[in-house]
């Protein structure tokens, strides 16, 4: 058996949330099929506190074996590096946890907060949170960068605001296999964030013809004007839809860029900041020179059916 445990630090439960609504394979599969054993989950778990508290000095003893560690949460480090703003029967989460990753076999932090810092390390981060292995944008967290969990593999960082569902159990699935996991720069496995979330959204052909929305409720593009991060976002969501059915573009909301390690941008989220007429961030792979050229032939070749549907009620 593969013995799993996850733990809750500064979190809203939103992977937890998440996480059920799997379907390929759904969390009870995941379990099931792949010989896992669920040690512990805050929300799933139906054992008495005494369980969970006894189960963690056998870890940390080294009496009970520990093959993955989930963290879904930021990192709550104040008040002056003691991490108490978050703290379990009088001891800091932050020295659970790292006592935990120490006898982990693998680390996986579980959405954004746990992979980066998230939305409780956004500007002016009050309660100086930072994620397990990266703080936003730089190497080094809770962990430092050169870390690495039993299995030699640095903590495996499954973004999202929450994070997608199939991405979370496909992910442990791998894990619990002992397959090799190809990671990209920021310890993302590759399978799940290899891919933009432009790629598949229903308004791609308006983004290709520059005919874009300036106010919400629209079917044309979200980037140019309205803050749409789905260009240079590295995620599954209009590829591998939400519970099979849909997204945020799919329903009319701009991509926030959620997988991104500087999630939240401390700017207006329904605004897309510019240099001038041009977007300050382009789609990955544009060069900023030749953009706007682009973009005006691209307009003028707009086909009437492209402007006209998007007239349409």
């Amino acid at each position: 058996m593969t013995t799993l445990c996850w733990i809750q630090t500064g979190a809203c439960g939103g992977d937890s949330l998440a996480i059920l609504s799997a379907q390929s394979p759904s969390f009870e599969q995941l379990l099931a099929n792949n010989g896992i054993e669920l040690l512990w989950h805050p929300s799933l778990s139906h054992r008495p506190m005494r369980h969970h508290d006894e189960l963690l000095e056998r870890i940390e003893n080294g009496e009970q074996r520990l093959d993955i560690l989930c963290i879904e949460g930021s990192i709550v480090t104040a008040p002056r590096g003691t991490g108490l703003y978050d703290s379990y029967r009088g001891r800091a989460k932050m020295a659970l946890v790292r006592n935990l990753a120490a006898r982990a076999g693998v680390v996986v932090a579980m959405g954004t907060c746990a992979a980066f810092g998230g939305v409780h390390a956004a500007p002016p981060n009050p309660s100086d949170c930072t994620g397990l292995q990266f703080d936003r944008t730089q190497p080094g967290g809770l962990l430092d960068a050169e870390w690495r969990s039993q299995r030699d593999l640095p903590v495996v960082n499954v973004a999202g605001c929450p994070a997608h569902p199939h991405a979370m159990t496909q992910t442990l699935a791998c894990l619990a296999a002992g397959l090799p996991l190809q990671l990209d720069e920021l310890n993302r496995p590759v399978m799940h964030f290899s891919t933009v979330v432009h790629q598949g959204c229903t308004r791609n052909e308006y983004h290709e013809y520059d005919i874009e929305e300036h106010q919400p409720g629209g079917r044309a593009c979200l980037f140019f004007n309205l803050g749409c991060q789905g260009p240079l976002t590295q995620a599954v969501c209009n590829s591998d839809l939400w519970n099979g059915v849909g997204s945020k573009t799919r329903a009319g909301v701009p991509c926030f860029g959620c997988t991104s390690p500087d999630f939240p941008h401390d700017n207006d989220l329904f605004r897309t900041e510019k240099i001038g007429e041009v977007p300050l961030r382009l789609p990955l792979g544009v060069e900023r020179p030749r953009y706007m050229a682009y973009k005006n032939l691209a307009r003028a070749a707009a086909p009437a059916r492209v402007r006209e549907k998007k007239m349409e009620p």
